[in-house]
């Protein structure tokens, strides 16, 4: 018959064999299926910045409102860009003014070297002439030097009409609207349009404007943010394994997530990418001697490396940037591993809904 402590102790050899059939997956498991609660949902935060200074006239969103590439934001005051808009048209236009009189004096430039042209052919066949009368003694030495001096005013008018011409021509460019006057005129008629368009501010993709503190009269500066935006498309998870737990991990490699906000439901996802490095192991060349951290203890805690996962559709909508989740690798084409992955995963999105 048996005995109530031949039971007890059979209970007990059974709840050490499971106890070490337990462990033993554990360690094995941390290999080839591991599992970590320390992860988060990451996402990109933009902050919202305004090109412009001006007074904020009017806020088009409200706090967590959902919006699309191009939505309205908000409004600056825009009557001083108005004005700059109107001032740099009307510089165009004197700039186009100032050019067609440059054409026309090109127009009197070119008259004049052709004056002067003149002037030094003429010049130069007198001053020839009266060379050859000179060497066979049949006019004066005065005459001679008159005629040379003539002949050097001459070319040197004409050389100075001709550098007035080019100076003319090189500020008026290749063809009409291509002076320096008039391009640099159009340059700052762009540049008051655009900042005449950057008074208002519009989502820069699909996302979700937060922590809104934006108020009309609120005096907005340029490149200071004003918004924190978050694109609804750049989420993806970040998952902090043990050190050991990704020494089997690839790119082949599978994740199961559960979501505390979704309790009872898993989700496949793919693995991204994996971290090269932490911060505790950054350097920094500071003129510094080595820092050497002491620790007393014989079993140092396990370094961290972070996993980063994205899905090929978009994350479920309730999920936000820092939701907590689950996950669990698994190696592709294991099937053993597989299920047990599964498995894990499974008994944890229902643990969720305890707590």
């Amino acid at each position: 018959m048996q005995t109530a402590e031949h039971a007890f102790r059979r209970w007990m050899q059974s709840l050490i064999i499971i106890f070490i059939l337990l462990v033993g997956y554990i360690v094995i498991a941390d290999r080839y299926a591991p599992l970590t609660t320390e992860s988060r949902v990451q996402g990109y935060v933009i902050q919202i910045a305004p090109e412009v200074t001006g007074t904020v006239t009017d806020v088009q969103v409200s706090n967590n409102q959902k919006l699309k590439k191009g939505d309205k934001l908000f409004n600056i005051d825009k009557r001083k860009y108005v004005l700059a808009v109107e001032k740099a048209q009307l510089a165009l236009e004197q700039a186009h003014e100032q050019e067609d009189a440059m054409y026309a004096k090109v127009e009197a430039a070119e008259a004049k070297v052709a004056t002067n042209q003149a002037a030094f052919e003429n010049a130069n066949s007198e001053y020839r002439r009266i060379s050859k009368l000179a060497t066979k003694k049949l006019v004066s030495l005065s005459m001679l030097d008159n005629a040379l001096a003539n002949n050097s005013a001459a070319s040197a008018n004409l050389r100075a009409a001709q550098q007035e011409l080019r100076a003319l021509t090189v500020q008026l460019g290749d063809a009409p609207g291509q002076s320096s006057a008039v391009r640099s005129a159009q340059n700052n008629l762009q540049q008051a349009l655009l900042d005449l368009s950057h008074t208002q501010v519009v989502a820069p993709s699909d996302g979700v404007v937060t922590n809104l503190q934006l108020e009309v009269g609120s005096t907005a500066n340029s490149n200071m943010p004003l918004l924190t935006f978050i694109p609804t498309d750049s989420l993806w998870v970040a998952a902090d394994f043990r050190e050991k737990a990704v020494a089997q991990i690839n790119s082949q490699s599978k994740a199961l997530v559960a979501f505390d906000a979704f309790p009872g439901k898993v989700f496949n996802l793919d693995l991204q990418s994996r971290d090269f490095g932490v911060a505790a192991a950054q350097q920094s060349p500071n003129g510094q001697l080595t820092h050497v951290e002491t620790s007393n203890r014989w079993v140092r805690d396990a370094q961290r490396v972070r996993v980063n996962l994205t899905s090929s559709s978009t994350l479920p909508q309730p999920l936000f940037v820092g939701s907590r989740a689950t996950v669990v690798l698994y190696p592709a084409g294991d099937s053993l591993w597989a299920w047990l992955a599964k498995l894990q995963i499974n008994l944890v999105s229902w643990l969720h809904y305890i707590y």
